[in-house]
């Protein structure tokens, strides 16, 4: 395959993108309050030299990991280029994790300096005599716990001279979320940074009269691989929210003026439990992106209210972009997860690794070169990192199937999510999908829980839409009526809602704690 990256790192693409609009606004930033702040091409680039050479007054040099523990916002951005235009590596941080997931990520990460607000500093308390320091954003006045991030941009001269950087330096280490075990350190190079923004911007077809709208969390790959890098990559602008809201996500879309955005399924769901306003259909996105399941009567639904276009993908933060998502143009099927991209070769294979015939399960393997096309590897985990990577194939952990005749990949379900019932493989999507067809049903999980005579019991959590009251027996009847016998819940939880990431994904491995608490 062509390598389209050669040496780009990301200061060199800004720097290239800022000599070409220098006044063109890069960056809009919209607070919980509705208060917007934007800055130019140019006057971002000169914001982020001026942090980098406080980043560098503050011994941080090429190689060393800063940790940011930011909500979205501008100095987010700010901080994330300026860290990688000195070599160092970023570590963004979820807001909602506890100080304990914290320890473990500072420790685990090498972390030099930190990049945080006033409402999380005491999660850092224990470190800050072995940190070089503590950036506070947000703080207009130096702490006895931190100094002021925007004081120390204001007084400080930009920086002139940059350290030499190579596409193939890591720029960031992007922990995935952990279940069982321990977070794994995603290693991110500049190189894959460069690939995500030009594979991304060819599928979403942007152009520098694009701006994409960022609502989900950015220490997350998705605001970063498939919004960011593809708007810089053209010269478009990026809008941040500080955070997602159902109600008024259409609302900042045409006060923005985005036109491309990027969902989950949850929050499209969330739009769609929202009363409709049709002034919400007045605005300017071109496309939204989005990843999970979601019925089709849902994606009719938003579409028609909403009138904008939906583009189901797959991807994951190992992958960097990608490797499958349906096209803009011609046949689609948003109901599957798409045909392979631009830059990728997708199969699907059996335990032992090879190829399963079209229509049969597999597991999705994505080629690529190692920190150039996919991740570079496990941060201090080979281990891991050999388990994924394997011949220039990269073990996803998701399995699919293949439509034979139009070449479609449908998801089927988390390798880990399958169910053993009785010698028998069952896939908990299956039985979701069943699930969302009962008129009483807002959305569902299915897990399994271990069984001493089944191996596993099948268990059904239940969010209703507003206004049903319905029983256990009458979605078992229902799921009767439509699976075989061993796909049958043996249990059924209604619940209020579903404990989920800061991304939206339903956190599966919390919903045990239901059963043991009596819900």
């Amino acid at each position: 395959m062509r390598d389209i990256i050669g040496n780009k790192t990301i200061p060199k693409r800004l720097e290239e993108m800022t000599h070409i609009y220098p006044n063109k606004t890069f960056v809009v930033f919209e607070d919980q309050n509705e208060a917007t702040v934007s800055l130019t091409y140019e006057e971002f680039t000169d914001q982020v030299r001026r942090l980098a050479q406080a980043l560098q007054n503050y011994g941080i040099q090429k190689g060393d990991k800063v940790l940011l523990h930011l909500p979205n916002s501008m100095d987010f951005m700010i901080s994330w280029f300026a860290i990688t235009s000195i070599g160092g590596i970023m570590v963004p941080t979820n807001i909602l994790s506890t100080a304990n997931e914290i320890a473990y990520l500072l420790e685990h990460s090498e972390t030099k300096l930190v990049i945080t607000e006033t409402d999380y500093v005491d999660k850092f308390a224990s470190f800050q005599k072995r940190l070089n320091g503590i950036f506070l954003s947000r703080s207009y006045e130096d702490r006895h716990d931190g100094v002021s991030l925007q004081k120390l941009i204001d007084q400080t001269e930009p920086l002139k001279t940059f350290p030499d950087l190579s596409s193939d330096d890591v720029a960031a280490i992007l922990y995935t979320s952990g279940t069982t075990s321990k977070p794994k350190g995603v290693l991110v190079t500049h190189a894959n940074y460069i690939y995500a923004g030009e594979i991304m911007s060819k599928s979403l077809r942007m152009s520098p009269e694009d701006r994409v709208l960022i609502v989900l969390p950015i220490f997350h790959g998705n605001g970063q691989y498939y919004m960011s890098m593809p708007a810089l990559s053209v010269g478009a602008s990026i809008a941040i929210t500080e955070r997602f809201s159902a109600s008024k996500y259409f609302k900042q879309a045409k006060r923005l003026q985005a036109t491309v955005g990027s969902l989950f399924a949850a929050p499209i769901k969330m739009i769609l439990k929202k009363p409709y306003d049709p002034h919400d259909a007045e605005h300017s996105l071109r496309l939204i992106v989005f990843a999970q399941s979601v019925t089709i009567e849902q994606l009719q639904a938003f579409e028609d209210r909403y009138r904008v276009p939906l583009r189901q993908l797959y991807g994951m933060t190992e992958t960097i972009g990608t490797p499958l998502i349906n096209p803009l143009d011609g046949n689609y099927d948003n109901l599957s997860i798409g045909l392979p991209s631009i830059g990728y070769q997708v199969k699907l294979v059996d335990d032992n690794g090879m190829e399963v015939p079209d229509g049969e399960t597999g597991q999705i393997v994505v080629s690529g070169v190692p920190g150039r096309t996919i991740m570079k590897g496990y941060f201090q985990n080979e281990e891991a990192t050999n388990k994924t990577i394997i011949d220039g194939w990269l073990y996803t952990g998701d399995l699919a199937k293949k439509d034979p005749t139009n070449g479609y990949f449908y998801f089927v379900d988390r390798k880990k999510d399958m169910i053993k019932r009785a010698g028998e493989n069952v896939a908990a999507s299956e039985v979701e999908s069943v699930i969302h067809q009962h008129e009483a049903v807002f959305e569902s999980a299915v897990i399994g829980i271990p069984d001493e005579i089944r191996d596993e019991a099948i268990h059904a959590f239940i969010v209703l839409k507003n206004g049903y009251d319905i029983s256990p027996q009458e979605i078992i009847d229902f799921c009767t009526e439509r699976l075989s016998a061993f796909k049958v819940p043996e249990a059924v939880h209604f619940i209020e809602e579903f404990p989920r990431t800061s991304v939206g994904k339903i956190q599966k491995h919390q919903l045990k704690n239901y059963i043991s608490i009596g819900r």
